[in-house]
């Protein structure tokens, strides 16, 4: 299974990134997704979930009302849209799929593939 993901980039503070996450290798619509990113000197955190059919997700509050997970199973990709970014939002973001479940996962053991990462600098 290979993740790669894409979109990262340099912003503005209150501007907008749109990253992209490629699946390939197994079956995408069985696979709940997350996005994770790790800031320098950071531990690794949740950010945002979506279930397998895109019914469901959920967000760490600090993303809330500015960040939007979607998926399209046709395509094979999911997409986290960040607006009104902060500095804060600084980090290198990671895709993750997990092989099966029926609903959104946000704690990083509950995740069997991970992509490359994809660096986001939002500047004041």
């Amino acid at each position: 299974v290979q993740l790669q993901a894409s979109g990262g980039g340099l912003a503005q503070a209150g501007g907008s990134l749109k990253l992209s996450c490629a699946v390939s290798g197994r079956t995408f619509s069985s696979c709940p997704m997350g996005w994770f990113r790790q800031a320098p000197g950071k531990e690794r955190e949740f950010v945002a979930a979506i279930s397998r059919t895109g019914s469901t997700t959920y967000y760490r509050d600090s993303v809330k009302g500015r960040f939007t997970i979607s998926r399209d199973n046709a395509k094979n990709t999911v997409n986290l849209q960040m607006n009104s970014l902060k500095p804060d939002d600084t980090a290198v973001y990671y895709c993750a799929a997990r092989n099966t479940g029926g609903g959104f996962y946000s704690r990083d053991i509950d995740y069997d593939y991970w992509g490359q990462g994809t660096l986001v600098t939002v500047s004041s």
